[in-house]
């Protein structure tokens, strides 16, 4: 039963509900909770045909695959962390982290290990790593004007920085790293000062490293299937989902929002009280009907996305390597990233089949997007065999998905113009902004649910939405660091 008039826009009555837009795991969890506790009337629109966002899943020749390498780290609220157990049961699987990373044209364990270090990291890398720590006491301030480059490099060390880091943020974000901002550093490298570095080596000696250590969780039926049971359960709760609905406009009308969208074809409308979106914060002023200020619409432009393609080759063969994931951070690879799903969830199905998904972030007008899945193909399959990774079985299909918008770009200077479309949004009362893109963030699956749960827990059941508890959350935001 719809619990919110939905139809043309035309004479269409007002709900006292809210209308989440996106269903992603953060906007899915938001609705979940407004449901659960029946405080109000709530409608999802997403525009895809399917939930989870980048977070989701696909089948591929019979094997489940992700956008891209996702795990759910133990770091997640406890609290939704024993959500998520409920939902998903059995299927939500506890398995040991099994990475490589490419140096120097060597691989090395991830996460890392103290032996494993020993036994094949560089001599030249682990000669000029410990030259740089024992240095660090006597180097001079860094000058003013902080960058990612300045606090990274003043923080490890330049041997690490040089081999490691920098070209790996060049492949990611797609420009220099003194071009980068300094929170860039903070919120993406959880590595970043010597201390924290033997931190998570020492996480890997027995004894030491927590019961949780080197151990991720990741559901039976691919990363998407945590959207997947966010979805069913907000039905159940009688929330609704309304999919393939793309917004064209958000106004104010009679005192009430108004979000207009197309579904197939047709113009549609929806009335609420409190209109929760989890776009993406640069393209949210566009759609609003209140005309934004010129300037408003200037950072907005100002704020951007790096893009990635996945490549997925599907191999006749039951597995490719016993690795979940390789890292490049080597500038002689465009990938950043070589994952195996079947190595997430130990899957034995399809026998006989694996697939391999190939990250490669670049730009919209660079000649990477415009190619053929054939000629990505190859390339992925040249690029292996450059670092030791031949593909010798036959690929039975090129399959590839074209992502506009992966990682936000921290470029000097983008606070503010963050701040200035935030506090825009912020301004017209029963809007609200969250989520990894609504908030242009660096975070985990864990923390877009952590915001979810927050914006619900801020809303009253008189309706009224607490503004001061709400910025408290948003200073909790800002300390989440990604889990790598």
């Amino acid at each position: 039963m719809l619990t919110l008039l939905v139809g043309l826009w035309k004479g269409q009555a007002v709900s006292p509900g809210v209308v989440v837009l996106g269903a992603g795991p953060a906007g899915l969890g938001a609705a979940l909770q407004l449901a659960r506790r029946k405080i109000a009337p709530v409608t999802v629109l997403e525009q895809a045909h399917a939930v989870g966002g980048l977070a989701g899943s696909f089948l591929l020749e019979g094997i489940r695959v992700d956008y891209g390498s996702h795990r759910l780290h133990p770091a997640c609220d406890p609290s939704i962390l024993r959500d998520l157990r409920e939902l998903l049961g059995g299927d939500l699987l506890l398995r040991p982290r099994r990475g490589r990373i490419r140096l120097h044209g060597r691989w090395i364990r991830f996460p890392l290990s103290p032996l494993d270090l020993l036994a094949h990291l560089p001599p030249s890398f682990s000669i000029g790593a410990a030259w740089d720590l024992a240095c660090k006491p006597f180097a001079p301030p860094p000058a003013t004007g902080a960058t990612f480059e300045s606090v990274l490099r003043s923080g490890l060390g330049a041997t690490i920085c040089r081999d490691f880091y920098f070209p790996y943020a060049r492949k990611l974000w797609g420009v220099e790293p003194a071009m980068l901002s300094p929170e860039l550093a903070r919120r993406r490298i959880s590595g970043n000062s010597p201390g924290k570095l033997l931190r998570k080596v020492a996480n890997a000696i027995p004894g030491l490293k927590a019961p949780e250590a080197g151990k991720f969780c990741y559901p039976r039926n691919g990363y998407g299937q945590i959207s997947d049971r966010l979805a069913e359960a907000l039905g159940e709760a009688g929330g609704d989902l309304i999919l393939d609905a793309r917004v064209t406009c958000i106004e104010k009308a009679g005192g009430a929002w108004r979000v207009l969208y197309q579904r197939a074809g047709e113009p549609c409308a929806i009335a609420c009280n409190h209109v929760w979106s989890t776009l993406p914060v640069g393209a949210l002023p566009a759609l609003m009907a209140a005309g934004p200020p010129a300037e408003v619409l200037a950072a907005a432009a100002a704020l951007s996305f790096r893009a990635m393609i996945l490549i997925y080759l599907v191999l006749e063969q039951p597995r490719f390597t016993v690795f979940d994931a390789h890292y490049f951070p080597e500038d002689t690879v465009p990938l950043t990233r070589l994952s195996e799903p079947k190595n997430y969830s130990a899957a034995t199905d399809p026998p006989g089949l694996t697939a391999l998904c190939a990250e490669l972030p670049c730009d919209l007008n660079s000649s990477l997007w415009t190619k053929s899945d054939e000629e990505l193909g190859d390339a992925v399959l040249g690029w292996l065999a450059a670092v030791d990774l031949p593909v010798v079985a036959r690929v039975r299909r090129v399959v590839t998905r074209r992502l506009p918008r992966v990682y936000p770009v921290y470029n000097r200077g983008y606070e503010a113009q963050f701040r200035i479309v935030d506090d825009w949004l912020a301004s017209l009362p029963g809007l609200l902004t969250f989520g990894r893109q609504g908030l242009f963030a660096h975070d985990n699956l864990h923390h877009a649910l952590f915001m979810g749960y927050s914006a619900a827990a801020c809303l009253h059941p008189d309706g009224a939405f607490d503004l001061a508890r709400w910025a408290e959350c948003r200073k909790t935001f800002e300390s989440h660091v990604v889990a790598d």
